[in-house]
């Protein structure tokens, strides 16, 4: 069966960076459309980043551009999400998520994935 297993959060100072690693199992990562998801206290989880396996075309959130980069390494079956010049705002709970649905609509949409990482807590404190 399709697994996911996050690793790579923690605390970090503004300003500082994080790279969060999602390892798949059961399922080959080159069919799947891939995306880190946040979720914050009393707010809804969001899409930061994701990519289409129909065209590869990637989606960012406004918020991350210029910070944020997803990236893949098939061979590992792993994906990750490298983050740069990170501010309080981006204190959530960070999830990977995976899903076989080959189009770009609703992209990062979270009802659009099927398959969920356990979530890594990202906190950023001074």
């Amino acid at each position: 069966q399709v697994q996911l297993v996050e690793s790579g959060g923690g605390l970090v100072q503004p300003g500082g960076s994080l790279r969060l690693s999602c390892a798949g199992s059961g399922f080959d990562l080159r069919y799947y459309r891939i995306g880190w998801f946040r979720q914050a206290p009393g707010k809804e989880r969001e899409g930061v980043t994701c990519i289409s396996n129909s065209d590869g075309s990637t989606y960012y959130a406004d918020s991350v551009k210029g910070r944020f980069t997803i990236s893949r390494d098939n061979a590992r079956n792993t994906f990750y999400l490298q983050m740069n010049g990170l501010t309080p705002e981006d204190t959530a709970g960070y999830y990977c998520a995976v899903d076989p649905l080959a189009t770009k609509q609703g992209l990062c949409t979270p009802r659009r994935y099927g398959y969920w990482g356990q979530g890594t807590q990202v906190t950023v404190s001074s």
